[in-house]
């Protein structure tokens, strides 16, 4: 592992991958001298941290500092993303691969009980030995014996029920010598598992707001004019508890990004030029607020991977000169200032006893506050070339203003890609996605054009698509539709399991069936995620009453609404072209 710290390593394998992208990913330094700053951020994931086998794994890589206004919302079909900062890109990116990692599993068929393969991988060089990420690499043999590196199969053993350690490393698995169950959700991250954020500034909204009034010509908070009340007093008088780290109960409209400093601990929108039009987007705090509590899994992720206690962050990492302990303690944590701290030990669970609900165990959801920890600047610097300028006494400012274009990375899935042990940084040599973005949209579309080559993987639209994909490799006993890929795959899967312990004869079918029918049939995006819900589908239920409860925590989270309304068939290029030829 090294002298250096896991922070540092973390930060160097981060921008060793940023280097290697394309100069299209990148912002632009202008004959003129300007040049442009963007936000970057990173999911980067540790297996056995602070062993000799530890190994750090880059994910995803994003930057991006822009989000669409209110009005161009219903604009969207489902083929736009509202909101491309930096950490929000990372973040969807992150499910987008976790998804990809499942069609991976699934894809992969039958093999041998005791099949192992054998990759001859690359592996970078031990931090013990050189400290330096992107040297020539070692060779060495390793042998994999589970379809994935990062997840797992979850499963019951009927005869052993008590054994929660229990894990299925290949689909062939689910029928071994003792009679299982398919639990619902199918997946697991693996228990060794850590998840870091890495980014190059702090957050915007809540934990940046003491950065914000630092770097006024005069910090003076700003007078606060008078806000209008809310008329739920029901809703008011329930969280009337002192709280004044949560003043927005009392509030009926989203404080602008920069606006109002002296109002702390406050639900923001994404900050914007004063002439800009407005956006209900909320601030990166406010989402990274949440996702301690609902985990990182958003949907459809959430509807195959269960949400274990590692499926929460386990630190943001950050530029120690973009930490205010003051902000971060009072927008993330659990203590007497911070504004989530009425959600210290509330558990929410689903029992599992319902045939509608998750199969193979209760579910828990809770909050687990994230830790702050810092990066040296000096590095961060060194290694960031297109950081936002800071303001020195004495020189000219140079110009600068925010990029425009956003670069969207992701790792292969892990069956393809090759890794180091022992301590050694895994380099991933394989590229699953590698998009540029500009307006939420990709580079050479406008946001307004019907066709779907226009929607990137992180869009609505074709997240769904990929779980729609993934749902017709799942085995199921009645279902003999799909492409003749899916179909061969099915019937690899009956033919194994045509014995008396087949998963076709447990009463997991039904739930299965059930998952199906939502994802395979539903004529809205919307009407998809609220027969879910209703249903019990996995921990969707439970999931839907957790951000109910951390939103009015939070107090005043407006809901970005209005692109809900489309279907599957918006991804069809033919449906476009009719649409161009009506225009």
């Amino acid at each position: 592992m090294g002298d250096a710290s896991l922070e540092s390593r973390i930060a160097r394998l981060v921008h060793s991958h940023f280097d290697a992208l394309p100069k299209r990913s990148k912002p632009t330094i202008h004959p003129s001298g300007s040049r442009e700053w963007i936000p970057l951020s990173s999911i980067v994931l540790v297996i056995g941290e602070g062993t000799p086998d530890e190994i750090l794994t880059c994910v995803t890589i994003a930057t991006g500092a822009k989000c669409l206004s209110s009005s161009q919302i219903n604009q969207c079909q489902g083929m736009v993303l509202h909101d491309s900062h930096a950490e929000i890109l990372a973040i969807r990116a992150f499910n987008h691969w976790l998804l990809e990692e499942c069609k991976s599993i699934l894809a992969q068929g039958i093999d041998p009980p005791n099949h192992e393969i054998e990759y001859e991988i690359i592996g970078a060089n031990d931090t013990k030995d050189n400290d330096e990420v992107g040297t020539y690499p070692t060779r060495e043999e390793i042998s994999v014996t589970q379809a994935s590196a990062f997840i797992n199969w979850r499963h019951q053993p009927e005869t052993e029920k008590n054994l929660a350690s229990g894990t299925l490393s290949r689909t062939s698995d689910i029928n071994h010598s003792t009679k299982t169950k398919l639990s619902w959700p199918p997946f697991e991250l693996r228990k060794d598992l850590k998840i870091y954020m890495y980014g190059t500034c702090a957050p915007c909204g809540d934990a940046s707001m003491e950065l914000c009034m630092a770097s006024q010509e005069d910090p003076t908070p700003w007078a606060t004019p008078p806000l209008k009340t809310n008329n739920n007093s029901e809703s008011s008088s329930s969280n009337s508890d002192g709280n004044q780290a949560n003043p927005t109960h009392t509030t009926t409209n989203l404080l602008n990004g920069r606006a109002h400093f002296s109002i702390l601990g406050a639900v923001r929108r994404k900050p914007s030029r004063a002439d800009a039009e407005s956006t209900l987007s909320k601030s990166c705090s406010d989402k990274l607020a949440v996702k301690q509590v609902v985990s990182l899994l958003t949907f459809p992720a959430c509807l195959l991977i269960a949400p274990s206690p590692n499926a929460y962050l386990s630190a943001l990492l950050l530029p120690e000169e973009e930490i205010s302990r003051i902000a971060c303690a009072r927008a993330f944590g659990g203590g007497e200032t911070g504004r989530l701290r009425e959600l210290n030990g509330r558990r929410w669970s689903s029992d599992g006893d319902d045939d509608t609900a998750s199969v193979g165990g209760r579910l828990d959801y809770a909050f687990h506050p994230f830790k702050v920890r810092p990066v040296p600047t000096a590095q961060v610097e060194e290694g960031w070339a297109f950081g936002k300028p800071k303001d020195i006494e004495g020189e000219v400012k140079k110009k600068s203003k925010s990029g425009n274009i956003s670069a969207v990375w992701t790792a292969a899935p892990s069956s393809t890609a090759m890794y180091g042990k022992h301590g050694k940084l895994a380099i991933t040599t394989t590229t699953n996605l590698n998009e540029t973005l500009i307006n939420g949209v990709k580079q050479g579309y406008r946001l307004s054009s019907p066709t779907p080559r226009k929607a990137s993987a992180l869009s609505r639209a074709k997240m769904w698509g990929l779980l729609r994909d993934i749902m017709q490799l799942l085995p199921s006993a009645d279902d003999n539709t799909g492409d003749n890929a899916a179909t061969a795959q099915r019937d690899r899967h009956e033919m194994h399991m045509s014995t008396e312990t087949g998963l076709g004869d447990t009463p997991e079918y039904p739930l299965l069936a059930k998952v199906k029918e939502c994802v395979l049939t539903a004529q809205s995006y919307d009407m998809m995620k609220r027969k879910c819900v209703e249903l019990g589908l996995g921990p969707m239920k439970v999931r839907n009453e957790v951000m109910l409860d951390v939103r009015d925590v939070l107090g005043n989270w407006v809901e970005n609404r209005g692109d809900e309304d489309w279907g599957l068939d918006v991804l069809d290029e033919s449906r476009a072209k009719k649409v161009v030829a009506r225009e």
